[in-house]
């Protein structure tokens, strides 16, 4: 099997409650009062969508729906302003997520960052319709902060599937 460029070793099957886990406390952060600056990086958001690149036979549109479900009811937002936004980009992580693991992490961050923009931009006119104010020009710098922290949470999440170094000269894997 070929390898992707970026990956230099072979990876563990990934446990599913990690993927939980990761999850649980992705919405743990977004639910912390940290008042409302739209230039907050949703790392729910983020956290889902490198799921969906990563295993996206466990994570997909409809865990998105959920969450972002959820997400609609903590902030008292129109009911599926989050999860319309959340399962358009578990949708658009999905199609590139076959292609995406051939890049670098920065190539990568570069690739997602049209998704994280669409997701917002998508939030924001459904916010628009229902006639809430704009909030802002400074809403459109959380993509950018979350394209940023992309190489970040892929190597803090990938980090319990990576082989330890334990080269046998018998094993060529």
């Amino acid at each position: 099997m070929i390898m992707p460029r970026g990956s230099d070793q072979l990876l563990l099957p990934v446990n599913p409650l990690f993927i939980g886990l990761s999850l649980l406390l992705a919405l743990a952060f977004n639910l912390l009062p940290l008042g409302r600056n739209p230039a907050l990086p949703d790392l729910l958001a983020l956290t889902l969508a490198f799921w969906a690149v990563h295993q996206p036979r466990r994570v997909g549109i409809g865990i998105s729906f959920m969450f972002g479900l959820l997400m609609d009811v903590h902030q008292g937002a129109l009911l599926g302003q989050h999860a319309l936004s959340y399962t358009l980009l578990a949708f658009g992580a999905l199609a590139m997520s076959r292609r995406l693991n051939w890049f670098t992490l920065l190539q990568q961050a570069l690739q997602v960052l049209p998704l994280f923009a669409a997701m917002h931009t998508v939030a924001l006119l459904v916010r628009l319709a229902a006639g809430d104010l704009f909030p802002g020009w400074s809403l459109f710098i959380a993509p950018l902060i979350e394209a940023a922290l992309w190489p970040f949470i892929t190597l803090v999440l990938l980090a319990p599937q990576r082989r330890a170094p334990d080269p046998d000269e018998n094993r060529p894997l």
